[in-house]
């Protein structure tokens, strides 16, 4: 029998060697959920026997990459609840957050109800929540119902959700806490890795975009996806210097302090910065006038992720 104050719905959790972050994530949602599921890739530290003293339920799957992942945890997990709330191991639950979901989700499971749900994250790095440079509040739809939910497919980065229906903000803030990252070397080279799938990624989308309706004023995801396009086509090692003083400037970054300033330089300007040599070597790469190139793809190469 299941408790009133539980939520109804299935959290799932993506894993790999994440022992020092899946305790605060699952510890934030074990016994409040009705369903908890980790998918772990193959962890060779404690992380299934932590997921496991929370009682969730364990299934190993090999990772090809997030959206991959998701897709076949949507696709073969046992669910059996309608909602899904899909979290990375290094993020958590506020009580405010917890009490929204409980208030909203009895009365979002009609045919009327909304088909997801934003979260607003609270992002913290290296112990220090960054607050400014137009990072918070942020919203990730990470709610959806499992009947009405895709993968976008041209993110080789990271994953987002897409769902068939309304969308609704929650109150509260999901925290997401990286404690592997604490050591900025882990960080950097994280973000290396994440630089070439980015260049690839913006290399693919300025050549195939479509001519659909753009929604500036829509949802967050929308609006996200405005911006994007209009990124992609400034050029190449101008626009990092140009958002770095836009988000510590005018956004006001500098009143995260130390912690901030190396935040907002590294991911406003250095990632970026990685991100258009990497496209510049893509485009040095291309093929001679009159060689053959693929046209018709809907979306981007298949690619191996090292995690």
């Amino acid at each position: 029998m299941t408790s009133p104050l539980q939520a109804p719905l299935a959290v799932v959790v993506l894993t790999f060697n994440e022992e020092r972050n899946l305790g605060a994530c699952l510890g934030s949602v074990a016994g409040w959920c009705r369903e908890l599921f980790v998918v772990d890739s193959g962890s060779t530290d404690r992380t299934i026997a932590i997921a496991e003293s929370f009682g969730a339920r364990v299934v190993v799957h090999a990772f090809e990459s997030h959206a991959g992942q998701w897709e076949w945890a949507l696709a073969n997990l046992p669910l059996g609840e309608t909602w899904v709330l899909a979290l990375d191991a290094d993020q958590s639950l506020t009580p405010e957050l917890k009490t929204a979901l409980l208030d909203k989700l009895p009365r979002w499971t009609g045919p009327d109800g909304p088909a997801g749900g934003y979260l607003n994250r609270r992002q913290i790095f290296r112990g220090q929540w960054i607050r400014h440079g137009g990072y918070y509040p942020k919203y990730l739809l990470k709610l959806f119902r499992r009947d009405r939910v895709t993968l976008d497919r041209t993110d080789l980065v990271d994953h987002h959700f897409i769902v068939q229906g309304a969308t609704a903000l929650l109150d509260g803030d999901l925290i997401e806490d990286n404690q592997n990252e604490r050591e900025i070397a882990t960080w950097i080279a994280k973000h290396n890795r994440y630089a070439v799938l980015q260049a690839r990624e913006e290399e693919f989308s300025r050549k195939h975009e479509d001519a659909g309706a753009r929604h500036a004023f829509g949802t967050p995801d929308e609006r996200t996806r405005v911006r994007k396009r209009i990124w992609r086509h400034l050029p190449l090692y101008v626009r990092p210097f140009g958002y770095f003083i836009y988000r510590y400037v005018f956004r006001l970054g500098f009143l995260d302090g130390k912690q901030g300033f190396i935040f907002h330089f590294l991911q406003a300007f250095w990632y970026r910065l990685l991100v258009d040599i990497n496209r510049d070597e893509l485009r040095r790469r291309q093929p001679a006038p009159g060689e053959h190139t693929e046209t018709t793809r809907k979306t981007p190469p298949e690619v191996s992720v090292s995690r």
